[in-house]
């Protein structure tokens, strides 16, 4: 299950060098933040904390709260529209407490609702910027759907028992990454936009979750929970972690980093611009 977090414990947001493995603490908080979206830019990283969506500026290193209106129940899903102009955030609804989908102009303002039914967790916004990927619960399933920025027609691509989470638009958007479990343990997988051509892309004996593609199309990224530490349907925070990286072919799969995470380390696609440094939250 999903849900805006609002436990007390410190953490780190770094970045790291994927090529050189270097790693570098941005800033300690004694709160627990989430989910790290980098701007295209360069300049800016976005996560939230506590209900809330905050900015940290890298260059100057001043945190600010965003205007997100009556979304104040803000959970770790949360993307930037490819020309950075809108953001797009799941919002714990007030009176059911299901999570929706919402776009914010970045500069701020009153959200627009996207999803009507609750259950939807945001994870991908595609290049054109005219749609968005996200986890929809339905008639007690968890599937990869894609929807319209208008919210007029919801689209259903996976038909699984079991888990299918963390849909994230290739930056060609001619492919959909996600994570399943219709094969035992959590695995990554990939398919084309209309749903087509399902392909699992991991075979490891670890729990895979939340891949997230380079800008370049080269290298994904995902966090990954040792076999039998958790279940393969649940991705807990404060867990032993393994941070990888693989090509988009699947080859080369190695491992980057490994420490306290899980929950909240990297939902959300985290890489720089430059394709080469990533963004995560390593939790104390």
């Amino acid at each position: 299950m999903k849900y805006m977090n609002d436990r007390k414990q410190k953490c780190k947001l770094e970045i790291m060098d994927t090529v050189t493995g270097q790693r570098s603490v941005v800033k300690s908080f004694d709160r627990v933040i989430e989910a790290p979206n980098w701007t295209k830019d360069g300049t800016t990283l976005i996560y939230n904390s506590q209900g809330h969506i905050y900015k940290y500026n890298l260059e100057t290193g001043e945190e600010s709260i965003m205007d997100t209106g009556f979304a104040t129940l803000c959970n770790n899903d949360h993307v930037l529209s490819p020309d950075d102009r809108f953001l797009a955030v799941s919002h714990m609804t007030e009176g059911d407490f299901q999570s929706r989908i919402y776009i914010i102009p970045i500069e701020g303002g009153e959200p627009r609702l996207v999803t009507e039914k609750g259950g939807s967790y945001l994870h991908g916004w595609s290049p054109d910027g005219l749609e968005l990927s996200f986890c929809g619960a339905r008639d007690n399933a968890y599937d990869i759907y894609t929807i319209d920025i208008q919210g007029t027609k919801e689209t259903r691509l996976t038909y699984t028992e079991g888990l299918d989470d963390g849909p994230e638009y290739s930056p060609n958007g001619e492919i959909i990454w996600f994570n399943s479990t219709r094969t035992g343990l959590m695995q990554v997988w990939k398919m084309k936009v209309d749903g087509s051509d399902q392909e699992q892309v991991t075979r490891q004996e670890l729990n895979c979750w939340f891949p997230h593609v380079s800008p370049d199309n080269q290298k994904v990224v995902y966090i990954a929970y040792k076999k039998g530490d958790v279940n393969p349907l649940d991705h807990p925070a404060d867990r032993p972690v393994s941070l990888r990286i693989m090509d988009t072919d699947g080859n080369h799969d190695r491992q980057l980093a490994a420490f306290e995470g899980g929950q909240g380390t990297i939902n959300v696609n985290s890489w720089a611009p430059d394709s080469r440094r990533i963004a995560y939250v390593v939790y104390e």
